[in-house]
């Protein structure tokens, strides 16, 4: 990819603008239930350094679980499902701290996100959760996420942080996507079992043969393994983002990213696209449309000069939905100038359609987005 100077991990993870960082529990929390300090200190400067070159990093940390267990006296057996809700209940407030005080010595403002897979999946939450994303990152914070234990159910849970972390990349645009594991990366077999097991260090698509090479989850507390990791390259690769496989304890001090960067074994896979032409490849092809918006020629014209949808242009509403549904903008002659993604309910656009964004808040009484779709939401029609 063009975006990328060199196919290797440490390019690759260098030169992203957007990181993503997956924590499992095994790497967090050991066997007593206890957060290992010294190890969450490393990835903290890995984070630190990583912001000092203009990077954006958001954490998918596991280990409420496993820390809020211990504090509940629930030992080391099998959890029946509201056990597991009552330890992520008790151990999230110490993981959050953990985080806040461990980036607070670097003057870092920590920011807690639970996301359910509904948040990721549905467009109107997909929506909201994106945009607290970017509000959070604009304002230099670092999201810490995890998923929403204390009430999600067995049937609505991602039931691993790695697809989670996919998701959340997917959601943010991110370029890059890395999974801390106990291991560097794919092997043809697991070289725990097999000595002549040979590491990958590029994947360029996942085939029958890649996903042969995926073993089983790791005993502990870990519930990934690679299959899991497979999965989330997926769904990161779909999305236009690079994702690494690397050590989450390299020794010798250093923290994770560090390690990769200095030169550390990885598996690296490849997108096909970039998070953005990804994302509007999806608006494009994967949703339908749930209504038109008829726009006026200046705004058919500013939309083809890569400039987002204001409520001036909009001459008419056609369909009834709801905020972040997909729609259809089309011009006064009838012919498609472009789909995107709606800020504003149908009923709310007919009110503000024709005025100015700085009337918005007077007509409706709140104030929103001053687009109706934003450009990073829109798909612009090749035909004029």
């Amino acid at each position: 990819m063009d975006s990328i100077p060199a196919m290797t991990p440490a390019a690759a993870l260098a030169s992203a603008k957007r990181v993503v960082v997956k924590i499992g529990s095994a790497l967090l929390v050991d066997d007593g239930g206890l957060l290992r300090q010294a190890w969450l200190n490393a990835l903290v400067d890995d984070i630190v350094r990583c912001r000092a070159r203009g990077q954006h990093v958001i954490v998918v940390s596991s280990g409420a679980i496993a820390v809020g267990r211990r504090h509940l006296g629930l030992g080391d057996r099998a959890l029946r499902l509201e056990e597991k809700q009552a330890a992520a209940a008790t151990g999230q407030i110490r993981l959050a701290h953990a985080y806040q005080g461990a980036l607070g010595r670097h003057g870092i403002t920590v920011a807690q996100i639970l996301l359910t897979p509904d948040d990721t999946e549905v467009r109107r939450r997909h929506l909201n959760a994106r945009a607290t994303f970017a509000q959070l990152l604009a304002l230099g914070a670092v999201p810490v996420v995890n998923e929403n234990d204390t009430i999600a159910t067995a049937e609505i849970r991602f039931g691993d942080n790695d697809r989670l972390a996919a998701r959340v990349a997917q959601m943010v645009s991110a370029d890059m996507l890395v999974l801390l594991s106990d291991i560097d990366g794919l092997y043809t077999d697991d070289p725990r079992r097999d000595s002549a097991a040979q590491h990958i260090p590029l994947i360029r698509e996942i085939g029958a043969d890649i996903e042969a090479m995926a073993g089983s989850a790791p005993p502990g507390y870990s519930s990934g393994g690679m299959v899991t990791k497979l999965a989330a390259a997926r769904i990161a690769m779909g999305a236009g983002c690079h994702m690494l496989i690397a050590e989450g304890r390299p020794g010798r001090g250093r923290g994770p990213l560090a390690a990769v960067e200095a030169g550390a074994r990885a598996s690296l896979f490849l997108p096909r696209a970039e998070p953005r032409s990804a994302r509007k490849a999806w608006i494009a092809a994967s949703v339908n449309p749930s209504g038109t918006l008829v726009v006026d020629d200046g705004a058919a014209e500013a939309l083809r000069q890569g400039k987002s949808l204001l409520p001036a242009g909009v001459a008419a509403v056609e369909g009834s939905f709801e905020r972040g549904d997909c729609v259809v903008i089309r011009t006064k002659a009838g012919v498609e100038a472009g789909r995107g993604l709606s800020a504003y309910a149908s009923a709310d656009i007919q009110h503000i359609a024709g005025h100015k964004s700085g009337e918005i808040e007077a007509i409706l009484g709140y104030r929103g987005r001053d687009e109706i779709i934003h450009r990073d939401d829109l798909v612009v029609s090749e035909t004029r």
